[in-house]
């Protein structure tokens, strides 16, 4: 198949996919008489496992990783285990650090209810006081955000 084929079959831009080439994440496609790429099976499975991988969020470089597991079948899975648990630890940071940023924003939200001139306004007024380096409804004083 070609690469706009093989883009359309796994949703990934042809400009992403002769990037995952260039950094060898998918092995050079043969060529065809006319010069095109030749993609096979192999390169649409890869290609959709990768992928994956990135809708989870990994990123290339254990991408990369994961990849030489599948190319080493035999090897032991002990390192796979702990990319997966580092990533989990990121997603859980991240989702601490939103839950942290949803009460920011529903601190600051509640500074002005109702409608009035922006002079008047709460949230403005305390985003302008952040600014200042004073403390405001979204970030109490002695902490770090």
């Amino acid at each position: 198949m070609r690469i706009g084929e093989l883009a359309k079959a796994t949703g990934v831009d042809v400009e992403t996919i002769r990037y995952y080439e260039k950094a060898q994440l998918l092995s050079p496609p043969s060529r065809t008489d006319n010069g095109y790429r030749a993609y096979t099976k192999s390169h649409l499975e890869r290609l959709s496992f990768i992928r994956h991988c990135r809708a989870l969020d990994i990123p290339l470089a254990e991408i990369q990783r994961l990849l030489s597991f599948l190319d080493n079948p035999q090897s032991d899975c002990g390192e796979i285990n702990l990319l997966i648990d580092a990533q989990l630890g990121k997603v859980r940071a991240r989702l601490a650090s939103m839950r942290a940023l949803e009460l920011q924003l529903m601190a600051l939200s509640q500074q002005c209810s109702a409608p009035h001139s922006a002079a008047e306004c709460g949230i403005l007024h305390d985003l302008v006081a952040a600014a200042h380096g004073e403390a405001c409804a979204c970030h109490q004083p002695g902490t770090d955000s």
